[in-house]
């Protein structure tokens, strides 16, 4: 005989009852822990993942059979991947799950889940959904950014605490501009910090201010810091990956559960814990302590929190990089069209016309 299948279990998440099948599915196996854990981990700190969340379109990282060695991960829902992105609202979603219709840059679009409640995210956690990507727009306007994110991704030979040296440089030059930020664990080995801002500008302007601000960064720490788009450019320094602010790039919310074997989760911090901190301090089973201790330190970006902060000081610090220096626009990915002013999306080592 097969072994019978654990009954569902059916949770109170804010006046909604939400479902869980299969509850004793094992979807981390190093940590011994279950479909069941993980949504109850997000229940736990509900109003935290639901702050980072709200009213934002929000692509759903899918991983149904759970984490485990060779897991891959496919850009696609297919029948044979065993982990996928959702970028369209699944099909049989409750009536409760409110969508925001979002464009991408080939024009084609995509009515994407936009979590107004709790009960939305347990239900994505059902669907094995352990890693939220929203979108840095409210679903009333997804046209207007409201937050710059800030990437500080180490590369090949650097780590978490290399990025850790570089941040409080980051906090330095957003205060010189009148903008404040709040750092969070990328749950591997970066560091993202988060700038609310007013939602009067587009992703291209958007986008513009993050190179350069990570341009003046650079700038100040040429040994630490690299701007370059191509990785054989970048050597071992901390990248300021400034294409997670083009329509359509998506960072990891704060309190998302990362996908290695460990069950870290993006944690809000601090910024008198950066240099303190190490990404394995904060995982399913640690973080729910922590948030009933410390609360939702990313309340600032909870959407039509205030303050809000503008971009002018660094647009208009890009035209000066521009005016005084010739540094205009930075490569986009290769999926995109090419985007007016762009330069020459080459790879540099096969670039035919660069001088050698």
């Amino acid at each position: 005989m097969s072994p019978s299948k654990t009954p569902a279990v059916e949770l109170e998440v804010r006046g909604r009852t939400v479902r869980v099948s299969s509850p004793d599915k094992v979807y981390f196996p190093e940590r011994g822990l279950t479909k069941l854990d993980v949504v109850q981990y997000f229940v736990s700190v509900g109003d935290g993942i639901l702050g980072a969340l709200l009213d934002r379109p929000t692509t759903l990282e899918r991983w149904p059979k759970g984490v485990f060695e060779g897991a891959k991960l496919a850009t696609r829902m297919d029948s044979t991947g065993d982990a996928f992105y959702q970028k369209r609202v699944p099909q049989g979603a409750p009536e409760y799950v409110k969508t925001a219709r979002i464009s991408f840059p080939s024009g084609r679009t995509a009515d994407e889940v936009a979590p107004s409640e709790l009960a939305v995210v347990a239900w994505a956690a059902n669907l094995g959904t352990l890693t939220f990507h929203p979108w840095p727009v409210l679903g009333d306007d997804v046209d207007s950014p409201d937050q710059i994110r800030i990437d500080l991704d180490p590369q090949p030979g650097t780590d978490f605490s290399d990025a850790a040296r570089v941040a409080p440089h980051v906090r330095e030059l957003l205060s010189e501009h009148g903008l404040e930020g709040t750092p969070k664990t990328s749950g591997g080995r970066g560091i993202h910090v988060f700038v609310p801002i007013e939602a009067r500008w587009s992703f291209v302007e958007a986008r513009r201010a993050t190179i350069a601000f990570g341009r003046e960064l650079e700038r100040r720490m040429p040994e630490q810091v690299t701007m370059k788009w191509w990785k054989e450019e970048r050597g071992a320094k901390i990248f300021v990956d400034y294409n997670q602010m083009a329509r359509d790039r998506t960072i990891a919310s704060a309190y998302s559960i990362r996908t290695n074997p460990r069950a870290t989760v993006s944690a809000p911090l601090r910024w008198d814990e950066v240099a303190d901190v190490h990404p394995n301090d904060f995982d399913v089973t640690t973080m729910p302590a922590r948030f009933a201790e410390v609360g939702d330190l990313f309340a600032a970006l909870v959407a039509h929190a205030t303050p809000r902060y503008s971009l002018e000081s660094l647009l208009e610090l890009a035209d000066r990089q521009e005016t005084d220096h010739g540094e205009g626009d930075l490569p986009y990915p290769p999926e995109y069209p090419k985007m007016p002013g762009e330069p020459k999306r080459v790879q540099p080592s096969k670039d035919r016309d660069r001088p050698r």
